[in-house]
């Protein structure tokens, strides 16, 4: 773990690591202005990481002498972020028994991909990215106010409730999101948590993920988010001028980068999902749950990436490509980690359900929904979103049925699942009404045959056709 970084002048406060990883952030929005009197734990600046918000609170009172950096403005961590006017205050906050600043502390890691069962909807830990530990350790509710990230906030306002009344159970008593949701309905917060578990990211190293593609995909069950605030053309204006920045900024890096390195090609083929359809009903009507073909797709592509034909898809690539004397290579993965290409309010990210074949298909199904409302909610920790090996849009679940979706660089394909639709198809000598669900796979062609990239779809497209093995996990 890294250690936070201290400033050599006392009255400096350096931007803290803001999730494992983190080394820069986009400062987002000033709430503070030189020459105010700060509160301790008062809100200084809302910042964005890779594709999650954060408040920034303040670690001592004060007068706010200089404010290092403008709005939209990219900041790497430890650097000064703001500094006080005045003598350092002497307090517990700042400083440790022995007068030293304290240093960052270790945090555990969480994986959020094997949700508990009777949790399906993630638990924001009062951070969304993590606990956030050394400058911004050991922060309690100031009075007057709550400690929440700006996801939190807009849903206590949607939901009617003030959050300044919520007392909260997450880190260091912040507001959580299910403070929120038991608030709203008189009911105390269970004290269900996640499994705490080390957290292995395969490959050439973590990386976040921000879509880097322009298709969406959730799991059809998965709660509808709320629309996002579209801006208006003012009257008497013929253009409307939007910064690129946040996530926006972040998915055209990503793409940029991801077209400018892989070699894309695409095939494109249909299933016919008559009989998976009827199975995924009679499944529902057993379990109790909500199942879309999502699920039943993702274990289809587990089977096939697993197997020894088809593992060169199921891999990262390993290059640095302003460095010549770097030798690239392929990276190829035992395990599967397909991350879910999701629509969030904030732009696309790629939540990654991890080893997702050795899950059922049930429990695929309950952890699509899990890390698709977790990146709408912006309380997925930073774990959940790297280290996928193969990504799945689910484009048909808004509108369309073939794609041409854009790699996930580093990795080396992508799937795109179309709407499914009722069409005729020929059985037997007979013409008959199927449901059919198109299916777009999207190769790097530096690493993926077209013969492979043809054959596995057809693998894929028997598999959905036949679906009665996709029940249990592709790997045991």
């Amino acid at each position: 773990m890294a250690q936070q970084k201290t400033a050599s002048n006392p009255n400096d406060f350096i931007l803290p690591d803001l999730g494992e990883g983190v080394h820069e952030a986009e400062l987002i929005k000033w709430l503070v202005k030189e020459g105010d009197r700060v509160d301790e734990h008062q809100i200084l600046a809302e910042m964005e990481t890779d594709k999650a918000r954060v408040e920034v609170p303040s670690p001592r009172a004060g007068v706010i002498a200089t404010l290092h950096g403008a709005e939209g403005q990219i900041l790497k961590v430890g650097n000064a972020l703001v500094t006080f006017a005045g003598a350092a205050a002497d307090s517990d906050a700042t400083r440790g028994e022995n007068g030293a600043t304290p240093t960052r502390t270790s945090r555990p890691s969480l994986s959020p991909a094997r949700a508990p069962e009777s949790m399906p909807v993630a638990e924001d830990a009062g951070t969304v990215v993590g606990a956030v530990g050394g400058a911004l350790g050991g922060v309690t509710a100031a009075p007057g106010r709550a400690l929440a990230t700006p996801a939190v906030r807009r849903l206590a306002r949607d939901m009617g409730v003030d959050i300044d009344t919520v007392v909260g159970s997450g880190i260091a008593g912040r507001v959580t999101e299910r403070d929120v949701r038991s608030a709203s309905t008189g009911a105390a917060p269970s004290a269900t948590k996640p499994h705490a578990q080390p957290i292995v990211i395969p490959g050439p190293g973590p990386r976040p993920q921000t879509g880097a593609h322009g298709s969406v995909a959730t799991s059809r069950s998965s709660p509808v988010p709320s629309a996002p605030t579209v801006p208006s053309i003012p009257p008497g204006q013929d253009v409307l001028r939007i910064p690129f920045r946040g996530v926006r900024r972040t998915i055209a890096n990503r793409l940029r980068e991801s077209m400018s390195q892989a070699v894309h090609f695409n095939v494109m083929d249909e299933a016919d999902v008559s009989s998976l359809d009827a199975l995924r009903k009679r499944l529902a009507a057993a379990s109790g749950e909500k199942l879309s073909f999502l699920p039943f797709v993702a274990s289809a592509v587990c089977r096939v990436l697993t197997s020894a034909e088809f593992r060169s898809m199921n891999a990262t690539v390993d290059e640095k490509p302003n460095d010549p004397a770097y030798e690239a290579s392929i990276v190829q993965h035992r395990a599967v980690h397909i991350g879910i290409a999701t629509d969030t309010d904030s732009g696309l990210m790629v939540p990654v359900i991890r080893d997702c074949d050795a899950m059922g298909v049930l429990e695929i199904g309950r952890q699509i929904v899990f890390v698709a409302e977790a990146a709408r909610s912006r309380s997925a920790a930073r774990e959940l979103l790297v280290g996928s090996t193969f990504t799945i849009s689910n484009v048909g679940s808004h509108a369309g049925r073939f794609a041409t979706p854009v790699i996930n660089y580093p990795e080396v394909a992508i799937l795109a699942v179309g709407r499914a639709r009722p069409a005729p198809v020929v059985r037997g000598g007979g013409i008959f009404v199927g449901h059919m669900l198109p299916l777009s796979l999207a190769c790097d062609h530096r690493v993926v045959d077209g013969a492979t990239a043809a054959l596995a779809l057809s693998r894929i497209v028997e598999l959905l056709q036949a679906p009665d093995s996709l029940l249990a996990p592709a790997r045991g």
